[in-house]
């Protein structure tokens, strides 16, 4: 038997995208279950996607004051899947988010994520992340280290929207240098393909 997962990570909705798009109801429909990795936005976003499939869903740091877990563990055909958002501490991400910022998006922040994640969670079968915005399917020690990438990805237009919401100052600096992005990864989500004996990934552009 094989079960199909639908993964989507950074929605940001209604924060920044005032509507799921409609490619990503296409893509999901007929899986058996929806992975949310976190930074959903809103709860009416969930409520959205249970329209598709069951949703389990953590919390990302855009999502305060939601009741949502930081991880979970979810076990599917026998396979351990661990979902979490993958921020961490300030003194980590504020770093990163600079160089990120400072270079308009050449340079790739978060590369040491995906290792820091196996090691707090040994020994799963994959483990389910978002947070960078940047799609990431890669084995390593037998588990499938897998982020579908941002359902909302920052460009000129984004950023511009969100100043007009007045952000706090950290985010109002690097949202001046991030207006004027010329690169940045086209929306995307993921398919899982479970069975007893094997998880086969695959990223979907929006």
């Amino acid at each position: 038997m094989t079960t199909r997962i639908g993964v989507v990570a950074d929605t940001h909705s209604p924060e920044f995208l005032d509507r799921l798009p409609d490619r990503l109801f296409a893509v999901l429909r007929g899986v058996d279950l929806i992975l949310h990795a976190g930074d959903v936005g809103g709860l009416e976003t969930i409520t959205e996607l249970q329209r598709i499939a069951p949703v389990q869903a953590v919390g990302g740091d855009h999502d305060g004051g939601q009741s949502l877990p930081a991880s979970r563990e979810v076990t599917v055909e026998g396979r351990r899947i661990v979902l979490v958002h993958g921020n961490r501490s300030r003194w980590i991400e504020e770093p990163q988010t600079l160089i990120w910022t400072l270079s308009l998006g050449h340079l790739h922040p978060n590369k040491s994520l995906p290792r820091a994640l196996l090691r707090r969670f040994a020994g799963a079968d994959a483990i389910v992340f978002g947070h960078t915005h940047r799609a990431h399917v890669e084995v390593r020690d037998s588990t499938l280290l897998f982020n579908p990438g941002g359902v909302h990805q920052w460009n000129p237009e984004t950023a511009a929207r969100r100043l007009t919401q007045k952000p706090g100052w950290f985010e109002w600096s690097w949202l001046q240098f991030s207006r004027h992005l010329r690169r940045y990864p086209a929306p995307s989500v993921g398919i899982l393909e479970v069975t007893p004996s094997a998880i086969v990934p695959t990223i979907v552009e929006l």
